[in-house]
């Protein structure tokens, strides 16, 4: 299909500057996410979907593509996020690569930025295709703003072409996927869908249904602060009582040390002086049983320090999401419709793990089964990021199928 509305509708999007700010305690985080999902709920009602709201607790903005069939089809759903991650997303000037070369991509003449084949030798897997670059000074913003394209230009073909029958298709568009909170609040019940689907996976092909297992961790360390000259048996430093702790890590289980279904602790911030510190680290896993070792280690590890330096450290933990996989594993429905849908279109499905969490992580466990799949992007969050236009359509071509296939 060609969406012909797709390009100058997605230009349009990633325009829109919708960070999301973890230290927010608003819903959405950002005001911005709130003018571009009234932006959306015009145009989902100028499509002609149905039953459209802009729920103004959650900012979740649903809407509805009935059946136009009376044949059983199961009900199906496609989710995707309006926020950006926190990289500069101000004033975004998008490129369009078209009938790419293969070769390095001058994204800003004037800065010298460039995005070179050495370093992103991915690029050789879009040689006669349509790029949509940044100018080298912001992201694009595809992480999910393709997604949202995709679901939209898909629910535009679907009622513009009615003789493909389908059944009641759902679809929402939510704030603060990118600070892990907001499929806090969707409301799945309303929802009610047998199974949904993100759209916010990246390269042609993929499909995932498993995810990490995600907690967080925060030290505070509280030391002693004295003048270094009479600071014998008296002063306990929090800098050095840091160090020590964070030394206490395995150096191998770390992101740039692990992938496939490794999992890994990660010192995410860290802020220190003589009379405090704080450490939050991220802690993943796969493995259910493998993530509470992970967080029984975490609590040990304070212990020790306390037992070294008497009570300098006190540690807040809470765990964040849950691997999917272990609800999708009982309903495969959503994953073998997919991967049918796909193999249906020419494309190779790519099942692998998130190394990562999606919204699908926190609604599959409010009893939706919810994978994930690609909207044809790379790069993400970060000047480098791109999108192909040829796989954004696929995206959607696989969307326009899944319909297709949701008969029970």
């Amino acid at each position: 299909m060609k969406y012909e509305t797709m390009l100058i509708r997605f230009l349009n999007y990633v325009k829109f500057e919708t960070r999301s700010n973890s230290a927010s305690n608003t819903i959405p985080s950002t005001p911005q996410q709130k003018q571009f999902l009234k932006m959306l709920k015009l145009e989902l009602e100028e499509i002609g979907l149905s039953d459209i709201e802009l729920n103004e607790e959650n900012w979740f903005l649903t809407a509805t593509l009935p059946a136009n069939t009376d044949k059983p089809y199961d009900k199906i759903g496609f989710i995707s996020h309006v926020d950006t991650a926190d990289f500069n997303a101000v004033d975004i000037k998008p490129n369009i690569v078209e009938n790419y070369d293969g070769k390095d991509i001058i994204l800003n003449k004037e800065k010298n930025i460039i995005m070179s084949v050495a370093n992103f030798p991915n690029l050789k897997n879009y040689v006669g295709k349509t790029l949509i670059t940044t100018d080298g000074t912001t992201l694009l913003g595809a992480d999910d703003k393709a997604g949202i394209v995709e679901i939209v230009e898909a629910m535009k073909y679907l009622i513009e072409h009615p003789e493909i029958e389908h059944g009641e298709i759902k679809i929402a568009f939510g704030p603060d996927e990118e600070i892990g909170r907001g499929a806090d609040n969707f409301d799945a019940e309303k929802f009610n869908t047998d199974y949904a689907y993100t759209m916010d996976g990246s390269v042609l092909g993929e499909l995932q249904y498993e995810s990490f297992n995600a907690a967080q961790i925060t030290y505070k360390i509280t030391g002693v602060s004295v003048h270094p000259g009479t600071a014998k048996n008296k002063m306990k430093n929090a800098n050095t009582i840091a160090s020590e702790l964070a030394m206490m890590f395995p150096e191998k289980e770390v992101p740039e040390h692990t992938d496939g279904y490794e999992g890994f602790y990660l010192l995410h911030d860290m802020k220190s002086r003589i009379e405090e510190a704080t450490l939050t680290y991220i802690i993943r896993d796969f493995d259910k049983n493998k993530f509470l070792e992970r967080k029984n280690f975490c609590e040990e590890v304070a212990k020790k320090i306390n037992s070294k330096y008497g009570n300098v450290v006190e540690y807040h933990l809470f765990d964040q999401y849950y691997n999917m996989g272990d609800i999708i594993e009982k309903d495969k429905r959503s994953v073998n419709k997919a991967e049918v849908a796909m193999h249906n279109l020419g494309i190779e499905p790519i099942i692998i793990p998130i190394r990562g969490g999606t919204d699908g992580s926190k609604i599959s466990y409010m009893g939706i089964p919810t994978p994930n799949i690609f909207v044809g992007g790379e790069n993400f969050h970060g000047q480098y990021e791109f999108s192909c236009l040829e796989h954004m359509k696929s995206a959607t071509d696989v969307i326009v199928e899944i319909a297709k296939l949701a008969k029970k």
